[in-house]
């Protein structure tokens, strides 16, 4: 799937760390811009990000380079998003 919004990116993201991370419907459905993520979620672990990316890059069609992940895109849940939907809505 190719996304044309970022609404598109955003409902896939939440789904994604739904799959992945084994979150509640509730829990992500909660998320906001400013939802920390990396640190604050026990399960978005060191382990646990590298499924979140990879499945992330699956469901977008998109390709994130080792050099482009750091804490900064992690952190929050509209960092995470808005890098995304960067490389998605190219």
């Amino acid at each position: 799937m190719i996304p044309d919004s970022k609404t598109e990116v955003d409902a896939t993201v939440r789904a994604v760390l739904k799959d992945v991370l084994g979150l509640s419907d509730a829990q992500v459905a909660a998320f906001d811009d400013t939802t920390p993520l990396f640190g604050a979620l026990p399960e978005l672990d060191s382990m646990a990000v590298a499924g979140v990316l990879t499945e992330i890059e699956d469901r977008l069609g998109i390709v994130i380079d080792d050099d482009e992940v750091d804490g900064e895109m992690l952190e929050t849940f509209g960092a995470l998003t808005t890098f995304a939907a960067t490389k998605a809505l190219l």
